[in-house]
């Protein structure tokens, strides 16, 4: 169930999504809110240097692991513009950091990039998060916000072609 706490938060991703397109990158942006409220660390995807394995969620799994117990990384919640490819999902799953919060789906992504010509070229296969781990709440997409996600989609591959 999505409340206004998790709204502002995803809104802070899709502000740093925004960052990131201006920034020149893939539009998608994540943050770590701690159980108490604090957003403990938030980052944006820095894939267009080549490497493909700077995403968000991915660094955000990352971080806890070094930075948090498991229990606090248990109580934790990650939001983030996008949802979760199976690489950052399994980072998740591996630290075991609790729920998950997207503003859009990995479906909604592929119906927008179909729209707008874009064939796949990634060699990793779109999965719900759900199909990636186990035990973890998730909940999104959020409709309201999606459309804010699908207009940056749309101004970084307009920008490409």
């Amino acid at each position: 169930m999505i409340n206004e706490t998790d709204l502002k938060h995803l809104q802070r991703c899709i502000d740093l999504a925004r960052t990131a397109l201006k920034k020149g990158d893939e539009p998608f942006g994540s943050i770590l809110v701690s159980a108490n409220g604090e957003v403990l660390v938030e980052d944006h995807n820095h894939v267009a240097g080549g490497d493909h394995t700077q995403h968000p969620e991915f660094a955000l799994a990352r971080w806890a692991a070094q930075n948090m117990t498991p229990e606090e990384r248990s109580k934790a919640t990650v939001y983030t513009s996008g949802e979760h490819c199976p690489m950052c999902a399994a980072a998740h799953g591996w630290v075991r950091l609790g729920r998950i919060v997207y503003a859009s789906s990995s479906k909604q992504l592929g119906q927008w990039l179909n729209e707008l010509g874009v064939t796949a070229t990634s060699r990793v296969r779109s999965l719900p998060i759900k199909e990636v781990i186990r035990d973890t709440e998730v909940d999104g997409p959020v409709p309201e916000l999606a459309e804010q996600v699908r207009q940056l989609h749309h101004q970084y591959y307009k920008s490409k072609h």
